[in-house]
């Protein structure tokens, strides 16, 4: 297995920024980038070929190798430019009338928050969001509190599977089975899951999940995907009205494939790409590079509680150790904090606001090294107990 420093060689960021954020945008290796550029010359070596013979065969083979990666029958998967997308499609294709509820908690992703509110206020719906204090306790605590806000009102229950602000792994799979128990349709935002931890979607059994192959799978940016039960895809209704079935693309593999697969014209090479980032993982022990991460990151952890009082947000056991995780800082001004980070250290790391807190949300990717957390403990030192 290769070492930290010798697969920061094989990424194309930066060498003087130490690069703390791949939890925001992720980070693609050479191998897979170049891989997504052939694809790239391909359609523009024969647009007609590649888009209206070989589109529906070349994303049948990237479905399939995604669908192994996250035990997935391929049919129910398709792939979107983000988790975002894939939650705006559920979103306004779900039947929500006035008096409905949509349930979730307040460690959602900003976008999804808001496009929640933003949907039930059109419809008369009310978006009940659950407070999970932190720091949070088992997985079982923060079951009990989500389920203690639902009501006979509730008709959808939409969770991360990992929080970004917070960093945290929820108990989707047991509130997805109480929910399912009570005909309540489920929504997983699954952002940050696929390629930080195993995934069984199958066995999960959420109605539709949503998932980002560009963050901790390492493909090129613009490859997500949606996975929808066979049973509830007839609900969806795709954001871009194209061909569907009729004309001259015909009826393709499903229903659910044909509204959501083809929509007019685009560059589908980083889609394309994702099989080449799943070996690229396999060829690199991704499962040795991962806890060598999450090691680092304990280490960090210990430091920053032991000398500067940064406090974690989980007290309790956590079903997956994660390799990002967030501290919440004292009183500052957290953006002016970042910045500085970056302007005087040249550390990417975001410092993100919530609920009233300042959270410092580090992750460690393969190519970080235990030399790059060091230095954001000198900086975070420096910046946090000079006078």
């Amino acid at each position: 297995m290769r070492a930290p420093r010798d697969l920061r060689d094989l990424f194309l960021l930066r060498k003087d920024v130490v690069f703390l954020n791949h939890g925001s945008f992720g980070a693609c290796p050479k191998p897979v980038f170049e891989t997504y550029q052939r694809w790239q010359r391909k359609l523009e070596e024969e647009p007609v070929e590649f888009l209206d013979r070989r589109f529906d065969t070349l994303l049948a083979e990237a479905r399939t190798a995604l669908g192994a990666f996250v035990s997935a029958d391929p049919s129910d998967l398709v792939f979107v430019p983000n988790a975002t997308t894939t939650m705006n499609i559920v979103a306004r294709s779900l039947s929500l009338s006035p008096g409905d509820e949509v349930l979730s908690t307040d460690h959602e992703y900003g976008a999804v928050d808001r496009m929640w509110r933003l949907v039930c206020a059109e419809r008369g719906a009310r978006y009940v969001r659950a407070p999970v204090e932190v720091p949070v306790g088992s997985g079982e605590d923060v079951a009990e509190t989500v389920w203690a806000r639902r009501t006979p009102r509730t008709r959808v229950l939409s969770l991360s599977h990992i929080t970004s602000p917070t960093a945290l792994p929820f108990p989707v799979a047991e509130l997805v089975r109480r929910a399912r128990e009570e005909g309540i349709l489920t929504v997983v935002d699954g952002a940050h899951a696929p390629g930080q931890i195993p995934l069984d979607l199958e066995a999960l059994g959420a109605d539709f999940y949503a998932g980002n192959c560009h963050k901790w799978m390492l493909a090129p940016k613009g490859a997500g995907f949606l996975h929808a039960r066979r049973e509830r895809q007839h609900l969806l209704k795709p954001l871009v009205i194209s061909w569907g079935g009729e004309g001259g693309k015909g009826p393709g593999p499903s229903p659910f494939l044909d509204e959501h697969q083809w929509q007019g014209t685009r560059d589908i090479a980083a889609f394309l790409a994702v099989p080449a980032a799943i070996r690229f993982m396999e060829e690199h022990d991704w499962n040795v590079v991962r806890a060598r991460c999450r090691e680092f990151l304990d280490g960090f952890s210990e430091r920053v509680e032991r000398e500067l009082g940064l406090q974690p947000l989980s007290s309790g056991p956590q079903p997956w150790p994660l390799q990002m995780r967030a501290f919440a800082l004292p009183r500052c001004d957290g953006r002016a904090l970042q910045q500085r980070l970056f302007d005087r250290w040249r550390i990417e790391v975001p410092v993100i606001s919530w609920n009233g807190h300042s959270l410092l949300r580090v992750s460690v990717q393969g190519y970080n090294t235990a030399h790059d957390l060091d230095t954001l403990m000198a900086a975070l030192t420096e910046e946090l107990l000079r006078p």
